[in-house]
């Protein structure tokens, strides 16, 4: 599922798990074309094995991937700054 730009605002913190499991749905930073980027990966249903990196703003393209060795980490939580209780959990 897609989530909207507003999952993750500017000025939000996040929690990068360098080993973690990256799955359909899950927030990911990624090395591609010589760049970190910052994207939810999600299955590609139009390329058997495909998977594409989807931006959470709709300015820019998705971008097919053929496995996951770009991705780097995923993002396992976020909070926002000097506010405990704000926090959201993607793993458990």
């Amino acid at each position: 599922m897609l989530h909207s730009v507003r999952e993750f605002v500017e000025g939000d913190i996040i929690i990068i798990g360098p080993e973690g499991l990256a799955t359909d749905g899950s927030y990911v930073m990624a090395w591609l074309d010589d760049e970190w980027i910052f994207r939810q990966l999600v299955k590609d249903e139009a390329r058997e094995g495909g998977w594409k990196l989807c931006p959470l703003n709709p300015k820019y393209p998705s971008a097919p991937i053929a496995d996951l060795s770009g991705i780097k980490g995923v993002i396992i939580q976020k909070s926002k700054p000097g506010r405990r209780k704000a926090v959201k959990r993607y793993i458990d």
